[in-house]
C-alpha cells in the first residue's frame, strides 16, 4: 500500500465517520422529524455508484471506505423510514 492509498483510506474513513453521530443521535432518541429521507436516499445511492466505480477501477480505498459508509447510510434511510411512523 502507498502513501496515495493511505491519504485515500484517510480520507473516506473521516467521510465515513461522519454520519455515525447522527445514527447513535437517531437511534437514542427515536427521532427523524428534521433529517431528509431525500437526502439520505440521494447520499446513499451515490455511495452505490462509488462502490461499482471503484470495483471497476479496482481502487480498494473506493470501494472499502464507500462500501462502509453505504452500509451505515442504508441504517440511516432504515431509521427515518422505520421511526418516521411513529
Amino acid at each position: 500500500m502507498n502513501y496515495i492509498d493511505i491519504i485515500g483510506l484517510f480520507a473516506g474513513a473521516c467521510v465515513t465517520i461522519s454520519v455515525i453521530p447522527q445514527i447513535l443521535k437517531v437511534w437514542r432518541t427515536k427521532k427523524v422529524k428534521e433529517i431528509s429521507l431525500k437526502m439520505f436516499s440521494i447520499l446513499t445511492f451515490g455511495l452505490a455508484v462509488w462502490v461499482v466505480y471503484g470495483i471497476l477501477k479496482k481502487d480498494a480505498p473506493i470501494i472499502i471506505t464507500n462500501s462502509v459508509s453505504l452500509f451505515l447510510n442504508l441504517i440511516m434511510v432504515y431509521f427515518i423510514i422505520y421511526y418516521e411512523k411513529e
